[in-house]
């Protein structure tokens, strides 16, 4: 089975996301902050990948639902490093956008899905 464009972009965001968490605690960033981002970040790509083996339809759109989710509350832990200026300008809106990206594919997908129920 090939790889999906979702599948393949938020395994590329999860390993950005690690790559990042693992710079912030050579940094000494909050580590309480850090793993909450680590966590919401890779459950991301994690529940995409795992409605690959949904027990239907709505079981799919459920697990793609709780990508969403993730993917929103990793932009506040973004958000919130960002303030406490634990994360460069630079760093935050690329991650940003990737949020907004994977955020937008989710939705859509969400909806074509619930439109075939």
């Amino acid at each position: 089975m090939s790889e999906s464009v979702l599948r393949t972009k938020s395994k590329e965001f999860a390993k950005s996301i690690v790559l990042l968490c693992r710079s912030m605690k050579t940094e000494n960033v909050e580590s309480a902050l850090t793993n909450q981002l680590l966590r919401s970040g890779t459950s991301v790509g994690a529940n995409i990948h795992e409605a690959q083996y949904a027990q239907g339809t709505k079981d799919f759109i459920s697990k793609f639902e709780i990508a969403l989710k993730e993917c929103n509350e990793t932009e506040y832990w973004l958000e919130l490093l960002f303030d406490v200026k634990s994360i460069s300008d630079e760093d935050f809106k690329l991650f940003q956008k990737e949020c907004i990206e994977l955020r937008r594919m989710l939705v859509s997908s969400v909806k074509k899905l619930k439109e075939k129920i």
